[in-house]
């Protein structure tokens, strides 16, 4: 039992930076949690009693302990996450900062609706709300105040790209990221409309794309109520013969692709979250405010143990803890790998919560024949049309 006293040392003083807590209990008992997920490695509230040293005698007590924690709603999930997301972006300097937003289906009963920081092939949430709802498209309603959070969150002054995909293209988000002074490359339905000065009105998909073929529309507007000026970015990939098309603030070019591709990025993330590492579905809470501060939980430990993978790669100590010659894990991997082998040698475990913005120095490659950093994405044929 020596393990749990200094990782959760360590948590404690990890949680307790916002200082937004009402009762130091509450932090205490969420740094039980952390320590429990990360090393019963996976969110089983039986599975956490072990990792908890405390006067309780049976372990039914520190089980309710956790369902009281997760039931209480003095508890405030975006007060308490706010200053640690806020803390670990303080260093990420003038590069451009992508925000991608999806939701996630759990047991086809509630919807976890997320806004992430995309990071180095991964994502590290932002805000969440899950909420009762039998599907995964929402309405713009549902996440707007959401995205009216991210802002005091993120470094002033740091270009923003916003980023999703086609369930979420409503002119009514475009209209609230201008108004946030956000950019974004957002996938659109081939039924939208599209009005040039000129040409008769047309629908996205009444453009002949084959497969190889890009075209670029600058200053167009989009939908009915002709929303704009936007720029347009419509391709067919050569390989898969998938169309993309997405509608961007800023004029577009092949790179708009390249963009677009990192909101993949908050999959990984949900991956994350329930089979490749949380397992977030075996967990037994049903209620939708438990659940997001469950959320909490795991989003303290994609942050604390990102944060340490990051400190492990600058430090060049991924080998220590990694046997590949090459980097195939994610950083909240690497930085998982590192908790564990610090606590069962001895190591030094890393305080500083800090999220770079400069380019991945380890890239992740499968193998050593496979292309770092990834080829560009590349066209047969472009064709640009820029309005008169």
């Amino acid at each position: 039992m020596e393990k749990s006293p200094r990782l959760y040392s360590e948590l404690v003083a990890f949680c307790g930076q916002s200082g937004q807590w009402r009762d130091v209990r509450h932090v205490q008992t969420l740094a039980w949690m952390v320590n429990g997920l990360i090393q019963a490695e996976g969110v089983n509230l039986p599975a956490w009693v072990p990792f908890v040293q405390s006067r309780a005698q049976y372990a039914q007590s520190t089980q309710r302990r956790f369902r009281r924690w997760l039931g209480n709603r003095r508890i405030e999930v975006a007060p308490l996450y706010g200053p640690l997301i806020e803390q670990a972006l303080q260093g990420w300097g003038r590069h451009t900062l992508y925000v991608a937003l999806d939701t996630s289906m759990l047991w086809n009963q509630y919807c976890l609706i997320r806004l992430s920081v995309v990071y180095r092939g991964r994502a590290v949430p932002l805000v969440w709300e899950v909420i009762e709802h039998g599907s995964s498209s929402v309405t713009h309603a549902a996440y707007e105040a959401l995205l009216e959070a991210v802002p005091a969150l993120l470094p002033a002054g740091v270009k923003v790209v916003f980023l999703a995909d086609r369930g979420f293209a409503d002119t009514d988000l475009m209209a609230q990221l201008r108004r946030l002074g956000w950019h974004f490359r957002i996938r659109i339905k081939a039924s939208f409309t599209v009005l040039r000065p000129g040409p008769p009105a047309c629908k996205v998909e009444d453009f002949a794309l084959a497969p190889g073929r890009a075209v670029f529309l600058h200053n167009v507007a989009i939908t009915a109520e002709s929303f704009g000026p936007v720029s347009l970015a419509l391709a067919r990939h050569s390989r898969t013969r998938e169309p993309w098309f997405i509608v961007s603030d800023e004029p577009t070019s092949v790179h708009t692709f390249t963009e677009y591709g990192l909101r993949f990025d908050i999959e990984e993330n949900f991956l994350d979250d329930k089979s490749n590492g949380f397992q977030l579905e075996s967990s037994l809470v049903r209620d939708p405010e438990a659940l997001t501060r469950l959320c909490l939980v795991l989003a303290v430990a994609t942050l604390y143990l990102v944060a340490q993978g990051t400190q492990v790669v600058a430090q060049q100590r991924r080998r220590w803890v990694d046997p590949h010659w090459l980097r195939g894990n994610s950083y909240l991997r690497i930085g998982w790998q590192w908790v564990k082998t610090a606590l069962a040698r001895g190591w030094e475990l890393f305080t500083t919560l800090h999220l770079s913005g400069i380019p991945d120095p380890d890239p992740s490659r499968a193998s050593a024949s496979s292309p770092t950093p990834a080829p560009p994405v590349t066209f047969t044929r472009t064709i640009c049309y820029v309005p008169t």
